[in-house]
């Protein structure tokens, strides 16, 4: 309850309910009026009808397709039988979303063409391979829609570019009349989910398939193995599981079922099982493999350890090729990912055998050794019809071209690889639990401008592919990690229209200064606009990252109201890239329930907020619109930390933000007072002005792990008073 009573409460959300409104419209205008200096009319017409990721070529035609429960689907051609249950799913999907009862339950063969609204054209079915034709050409005309594709998988891509196109208003829901042809960008489009680190129930592995499908992802790596756990289930070393998982693995059973779920859905399963490193919980069963002595248990801290699989033991390759034999079976993709990163080798460096092995062949170091590791393997797996895939460290002199890296290293590395003839896919720049904003995400690029390739070597950089590694992420967080960057990311891989920029560096906390020419801030802006509208259709796939948000900061309040909690946390980030291990020591069992845990990679409330300021101050402080909410913003935080302190009091676990809740209230009066300065249309003293950025400063530091993200923006209101900023005239 707030000091004022319940009429000021009520008001009071009424306004942030407004300002949320209001800050949506100004971020849309922004974009729209950016867009006549940067857009062709295809792309224009893809981001006005809020698609993404956008179509290769989107021509808008007249009049509009109006949608009622008379609305059929049927499918012509040779269908294969993804097409049926997936088109079933999509009348399901439209239904939920426009609330009509259509006579049709499911689409089958019997579906008659002649009378149908939407027919589907499908030249023929495809077993699920690297390169796969994935075009369609979708046509929205008043009188029916079509989907024509080559292949069973390109019309699924087309599904979900039509569920995208339903618009509605006053007469109903309609799909506006359009002509669309679109192919990707990239063969190699993927999201890899750690389940070693916190094992990942598979209500999670397939709800985030769903997601994959609808951003026409087609890649899902599964990474089952690492020091903290042995996922999947192995019937020829069945210690595996039995000694290294806890318990928690996928049975057999179940891999195979999700391999069908994700090939329903045109997505490929490329496992992962990592070696020679990474690889305690193969030991905790299986001693005799490890290079060291034992005895070996589950690893439940976090980081890089010394274990490793022993390169010299006929054993271990014995071990090996049996259980490759076994996977490679279970899993039919081509491709077959043996990680193979992060060798520190001291448990090398420590066996006199493996040293005296090393002389006698003339292995001169660790990477040599571990080329020698990855020859073996190859031939395994060449046996076994697989195509090698890992990371970066796999790529050794002697490596035939058939294999693939996956770089986590940078453009750097994949420009030398293609270079020597290697394909490869990007992961650097996309590592999702770095936590990043989507911008950051976005704005990288697998194939930058001004790479010195020749065009054969830029077709060998294959793609790129999201990481999610779960030190710090479980099954309560892990989709509000995933999504709806995830989303952002899809774009880059599969359109042209992405920004055509180099970043230094993937990793980064934020995009530089440098980079943000009128042009990237135009494609930053309608990224977001566009990502708020798919974020809606994305939870309606039954993806947890909004639902989940709320579910913890209740737990978080012990049963007080959330409404004070949730103006805070709304405004602050998690600590970036690896600065979260810092503060503490974080093991399988830590908890994962704090602010930090809650709160999302990127805050939309700071950015509108920010946006805000921004548009203010450029239009010289004229807006009165503008400057109401900016102030009405600043008022809500400056009185929330006298309601947050209740909650806390009732709730020690929030003790830890404590702190940064005051600082968040000092830091609105700031503003507010630098508002009234510019109302004025007076500088600020010098002491003032000094004062101010002090507390700002000290503001903008995390704590409990957490970063407040409306310093910034409050420090531009400061600035713009102060002794060097350029005072205008204002209006209340």
């Amino acid at each position: 309850m707030s000091k004022t009573g319940h009429s000021f409460k009520r008001n009071k959300w009424a306004l942030f309910i407004t300002l949320i409104l209001l800050a949506i419209s100004f971020q849309s205008g922004m974009c729209q009026s950016a867009g006549n200096k940067f857009e062709d009319s295809s792309a224009m017409w893809g981001r006005k009808f809020n698609l993404m990721p956008l179509p290769t070529k989107v021509v808008k035609e007249n009049g509009s397709f109006r949608l009622d429960s008379t609305f059929t689907i049927a499918v012509e051609g040779k269908a294969g039988h993804r097409i049926y249950p997936y088109a079933s799913r999509v009348l399901r999907r439209l239904s939920g979303r426009t609330g009509l009862f259509f006579k049709q339950d499911y689409v089958t063969p019997k579906a008659s063409v002649d009378s149908a609204n939407l027919i589907i054209k499908i030249g023929h079915p495809i077993k699920l391979h690297l390169g796969m034709d994935e075009s369609y050409h979708l046509e929205v005309k008043p009188g029916g829609i079509t989907l024509t594709s080559n292949t069973d998988v390109g019309a699924l891509r087309g599904l979900e570019t039509f569920l995208q196109l339903l618009k509605a208003n006053k007469k109903g829901y309609y799909f506006p009349a359009v002509d669309i042809h679109d192919s990707p960008r990239f063969k190699w489009r993927g999201l890899m989910i750690d389940c070693s680190r916190h094992f990942m129930p598979i209500a999670v592995i397939k709800r985030n398939i769903d997601g994959m499908a609808a951003m026409k992802l087609n890649v899902f790596h599964w990474h089952l193995t690492d020091y903290q756990g042995f996922r999947a289930q192995s019937k020829t070393f069945p210690k595996l599981t039995k000694d290294g998982s806890d318990g928690k693995y996928y049975s057999q059973a179940q891999m195979k079922d999700i391999i069908k779920y994700a090939n329903q859905r045109g997505i490929r399963v490329v496992p992962e099982f990592d070696m020679p490193g990474h690889t305690i919980s193969w030991f905790v069963g299986y001693p005799k493999l490890a290079s060291g002595p034992g005895p070996y248990k589950i690893e439940r801290h976090f980081g890089v350890f010394d274990p490793a699989m022993d390169p010299i033991k006929p054993y271990t390759y014995n071990f090996i090729s049996k259980f490759l034999n076994e996977m490679t079976s279970l899993f039919p993709d081509k491709y077959f990912h043996i990680g193979g990163d992060e060798v520190n080798g001291k448990q090398w460096d420590a066996n006199k055998k493996i040293q005296a092995f090393m002389k006698s062949h003339n292995i001169k170091n660790n990477e040599q050794l571990q080329a020698y590791f990855n020859q073996h393997l190859l031939k395994m797996l060449t046996k076994d019809h697989k195509n090698m895939v890992g990371w970066g460290e796999i790529l050794h002199p002697g490596m035939p071209h058939s294999i693939v890296i996956q770089s986590w290293r940078g453009t750097k590395a994949m420009v030398e690889a293609a270079k020597k003839g290697y394909r490869s896919i990007l992961s650097n720049g996309y590592y999702l639990d770095l936590v990043q904003p989507t911008s950051v995400y976005y704005l990288n690029n697998p194939l930058p401008p001004g790479m010195d390739l020749t065009k054969k070597q830029k077709e060998s950089i294959l793609g790129g592919e999201a990481t999610m590694w779960s030190e710090f992420i479980t099954p309560e967080t892990v989709d509000s990690r995933i999504w709806p960057s995830m989303a952002a990311i899809s774009e880059d891989l599969w359109s042209i229209h992405a920004p055509d920029i180099k970043i230094p560096n993937g990793f980064m906390k934020s995009v530089p200064d440098s980079l943000m020419t009128p042009k990237v801030r135009f494609e930053i802006h309608d990224m977001y606009r566009r990502l708020d509208v798919i974020s809606n259709e994305l939870g309606q796939l039954g993806l947890k990252f909004r639902s989940n948000y709320r579910v913890m900061l209740r737990n978080l309040a012990n049963g007080d109201n959330i409404s004070a909690l949730k103006t805070f946390v709304d405004v602050v980030e998690p600590v970036k890239l690896y600065n979260r291990p810092t503060e503490r020591p974080y093991t399988q069992y830590s908890p994962f329930t704090r602010v930090v845990d809650a709160a999302r990679p990127d805050s939309k409330t700071a950015r509108h907020f920010r946006y805000l300021v921004d548009g203010y101050l450029q239009n010289n402080k004229t807006s009165s619109d503008t400057l109401t909410q900016i102030r009405s913003w600043l008022q809500l935080w400056k009185i929330n930390n006298g309601r947050l302190q209740k909650t806390i009091n009732h709730s020690p676990i929030l003790d830890e933000i404590a702190p940064l809740s005051n600082e968040l209230s000092e830091v609105s009066d700031i503003g507010l007072q630098a508002l009234q300065f510019m109302h004025k249309n007076q500088k600020a003293s010098r002491q003032w002005e000094v004062t101010s950025l002090k507390k700002l400063k000290t503001a903008a530091q995390p704590k409990a792990q957490v970063i407040l993200k409306v310093v910034k923006p409050i420090r531009k209101l400061v600035l713009a008073v102060g002794s060097n900023g350029q005072m205008g005239s204002t209006s209340n």
